[in-house]
């Protein structure tokens, strides 16, 4: 799910040409274009959606939505591992889900794993 979750600018600079931000998301940090708020300054809030900065935001609203945000999980949801979530949702122990498989003690450092050949039944 993608949601406009509320941030903090904490810094404004350019990119390319590009008027950017650094933004704080309840503990996140994000780079986020500012093209659509040019007028945006540092401290203030803003409505982010994909990247986008849409809407100037006062700071308790931010606040309220932030925590409601975290009180239902979806700050997880939106800014954390995608890796984890999905091991997660599987309902695996561990965070890679294939722990009995090949890599299950990862290959030695530096080194891939040699490849594993498995014949098809009826095929030399």
């Amino acid at each position: 799910m993608c949601l406009a979750v509320p941030g903090r600018v904490l810094d404004i600079g350019e990119k390319d040409g590009t008027r950017m931000a650094t933004v704080d998301f309840g503990g996140v940090q994000k780079e986020v274009c500012l093209e659509y708020l040019p007028d945006l300054r540092v401290g203030e809030y803003a409505i982010v959606h994909v990247g986008f900065a849409l809407q100037r935001l006062d700071e308790e609203s931010a606040r309220q939505t932030l925590a409601l945000f975290e009180e239902l999980g979806m700050l997880q949801e939106e800014f954390g591992d995608p890796w984890e979530q999905a091991a997660a949702q599987a309902g695996a122990d561990s965070p890679w889900p294939f722990a009995d498989g090949p890599f299950a003690d990862g290959p030695a450092s530096g080194e891939a794993a040699a490849p594993q050949h498995v014949q098809e039944e009826g095929r030399p």
